[in-house]
C-alpha cells in the first residue's frame, strides 16, 4: 500500500511543489482539508478531501473537519502493537506516514488594527495543533513537519535513507512541533491577558520564542548567545530592516532596547539618543533631527565614541553627515533618504536598521534568578505635570516646567541611583548606577561642568537629606524634579527655598535596577 501524508497548511509556501514531488516522486498519496485541498486541486494534483477521506462532511463552518477518529487513529496508532494494527484493520484507518499542518495565522491577525475579539477568537485553531501535537507523539512511527523550510530536509531523508526517514530527523521535527504550538498557545494567552481592563499578573506565565539566530556571544567572548522572537511574526527588532553593517551583537541588542525606550518618550518633537553600556550619554529634542543629534553628540562627544544611536524621524542628508564624524556601532531611525543612504554607505561596518514604529507597545519585564525568573509589568507611566506637586515658594515657569518634564523622562531610563542634568533641551550631565545618591549627584555636576548653571537636575529617587539640593545649588542648578516621600522632604524643601531653587514632586519613582 502506498504511504499516506496529511496536508492542512495556512501557510502554502511552497506546498504544492513539495506535493508534486511526494506524489510523483515517492508514491504517496495525499489527503487534505479546505483551503489546501483546494490549491492542490487547482495545481492539478492528485488529492482526497478529509470529509471523502472520514465520510463526514466538515461542520460548524470549518470548525470542525479533521478531529475525526479516522485522522487521529491513523496519526496515534503505534506500528509495533498488534492490538493498534487490529483497530487499524477493524475500523478502515489508513496508518498516516506523513502530517503537514501548519496553524491559522492567530498572531498574524491580532496584529492587524480594530480587530475585534470575535474576530481574533475566530483565528485560533484547533484540529491543527490537535493534529500536530498527535503526530509530535507519535514521532516514532511517522514525521510531523509545521515549518515549509523543512519540506527539502524531508525530501532529502527520503532520498538518502530508501525511504526511511531516521528516528533522529523525526524527533528533532517533533521538538520543532511542540514549540510551535507551545508558542501559538503562549500568544493566544497573552492575547486574552492583555485585553483585560487590569490584568493582574498570572498564577502561570509561559515565556517561549524562536530563534532568529546565533549570535558570535554575549556581553562577553566566552558567553554563549542567541537571539530570540516572540510568536511566529516578526515584530520589533526582529521586523526591522537592516540597510548595512556587520551583524547585530548581544551588546548591540540590549543597548539599541535602552535607546529605543527612551527616544520612544519624545513623539512631539525631533529626537536623538546616544547610548553606552545601556545608559544615556546624549539625549536630546529639537525642531530638526539633524540639530537633536548634534545636540546630544555635544552633551558628552567623548562617551559618543563606539554609542548607539536613535533617532525618532528620518536620517537625511544633514544628520547623516553629522553621523558619520564619528565611530558609532548602530544607528536606528524609521527611515533614511536615499541621499543619506549614499553618505552613511562610506562606512560600511556602521550598521543601520529601519525600524518605522519605534514604540511597540508595553512589554512585561522579566529577569532571570537562581530557580526562576521575576515579571514586571513594564514602567511606561505617563508622566503627567498637572499632577505634580510644586514644593517651594519659587514656582517655575511654563519653560521651566517643560525642561523638567524633558529632564524627568530621561531620568526615568537612567540606572538607579540616577541623576541628570539638563539644559535647552540637552542632557550636560549624566550619574548612573552609583551606590549612593550624592555620588550620582557630584558625578552628573562635574561632567556637566559649566552647563550646570542655570541648568534642571532630575532624580529618579528622593532626596534622604538636603545634602544634594545644597551641591546641585552650589553648581549653579536652578530646579530640580524629583519623586519626594522622604521622611526628610521638609529638610529638602527648606534648603531649596533657602537657596531660591524651584523644586518639584512628581510622586512617583523610576528606580532602574
Amino acid at each position: 500500500m502506498s504511504r499516506l501524508a496529511l496536508l492542512s497548511t495556512s501557510n502554502k509556501t511552497g506546498i504544492v511543489d513539495f506535493a508534486n514531488q511526494l506524489i510523483n516522486e515517492f508514491g504517496f498519496e495525499i489527503i487534505s482539508s479546505g483551503g489546501t485541498a483546494q490549491t492542490l486541486k487547482d495545481a492539478g494534483l492528485p488529492v482526497v478531501k478529509v470529509s471523502d477521506y472520514t465520510k463526514f462532511p466538515e461542520i460548524l463552518g470549518g470548525r470542525v473537519k479533521t478531529l475525526n477518529p479516522k485522522i487521529h487513529g491513523g496519526i496515534l496508532a503505534r506500528r509495533d502493537l498488534v492490538e493498534h494494527r487490529q483497530d487499524l484493520e477493524t475500523h478502515g484507518i489508513r496508518p498516516i506516514d506523513l502530517v503537514v499542518v501548519n496553524l491559522y495565522p492567530f498572531v498574524e491577525a491580532i496584529a492587524k488594527p480594530n480587530i475585534t475579539l470575535p474576530e481574533a477568537i475566530e483565528q485560533i485553531d484547533i484540529g491543527g495543533p490537535a493534529m500536530i501535537r498527535a503526530a509530535a507523539k507519535n514521532y516514532a512511527n511517522l514525521t510531523v513537519l509545521c515549518n515549509p523550510e523543512r519540506y527539502d530536509d524531508y525530501l532529502g531523508e527520503f532520498r538518502n535513507n530508501q525511504g526511511d526517514i531516521s528516528l533522529e530527523f523525526r524527533q528533532a521535527r517533533a521538538y520543532e512541533a511542540f514549540s510551535h504550538t507551545a508558542e501559538y498557545d503562549r500568544a493566544i494567552a497573552s492575547y486574552l491577558f492583555n485585553i483585560q481592563a487590569s490584568a493582574p499578573l498570572t498564577e502561570k506565565f509561559t515565556l517561549s520564542g524562536a530563534q532568529i539566530q546565533s549570535l558570535r556571544y554575549g556581553e562577553n567572548p566566552h558567553q554563549k548567545a542567541a537571539w530570540y522572537q516572540s510568536g511566529n511574526t516578526k515584530t520589533g527588532w526582529a521586523a526591522a530592516t537592516k540597510l548595512q553593517g556587520k551583524e547585530l551583537s548581544y551588546n548591540n541588542l540590549v543597548d539599541l532596547e535602552s535607546a529605543r525606550q527612551i527616544v520612544a518618550e519624545f513623539n512631539d518633537s525631533a529626537a536623538a539618543v546616544i547610548i553606552k553600556h545601556t545608559n544615556p550619554c546624549g539625549v536630546a529634542v529639537a525642531d530638526r533631527i539633524s540639530e537633536a543629534y548634534e545636540k546630544a553628540f555635544q552633551a558628552d562627544s567623548v562617551s559618543a565614541f563606539g554609542g548607539i544611536v536613535a533617532l525618532n524621524r528620518p536620517i537625511d542628508v544633514s544628520t547623516a553627515q553629522f553621523l558619520t564624524q564619528t565611530f558609532l556601532e548602530c544607528i536606528v531611525a524609521p527611515g533614511c533618504d536615499k541621499e543619506a543612504e549614499e553618505i552613511l554607505a562610506k562606512k560600511s561596518n556602521l550598521r543601520i536598521l529601519i525600524s518605522p514604529d519605534l514604540t511597540h507597545g508595553s512589554q512585561p519585564v522579566v529577569k532571570t534568578i537562581a530557580g526562576g525568573f521575576l515579571v514586571q509589568d513594564a514602567d511606561d507611566l505617563v508622566a503627567d505635570p498637572s499632577s505634580w506637586q510644586i514644593v517651594t515658594k519659587k514656582q517655575p515657569t511654563e519653560a521651566e516646567l517643560a525642561e523638567l518634564l524633558f529632564a524627568w523622562r530621561v531620568c526615568k531610563h537612567v540606572k538607579s541611583n540616577a541623576i541628570v542634568v539638563t539644559n535647552n533641551r540637552t542632557t550636560s550631565g549624566v550619574g548612573a548606577g552609583q551606590m549612593n545618591r550624592v555620588g550620582s549627584v557630584k558625578i552628573a555636576l562635574e561632567q556637566a561642568g559649566d552647563k550646570a548653571e542655570g541648568g534642571f537636575l532630575a532624580s529618579d529617587g528622593f532626596f534622604p537629606f538636603d545634602d544634594s539640593v545644597r551641591t546641585a545649588s552650589q553648581a549653579g542648578i536652578k530646579a530640580i524634579v524629583q519623586p519626594g516621600g522622604s521622611m526628610r522632604d521638609a529638610d529638602s524643601i527648606a534648603a531649596a527655598d533657602e537657596l531660591g531653587l524651584v523644586m518639584v514632586f512628581t510622586g512617583v519613582r523610576h528606580f532602574l535596577h
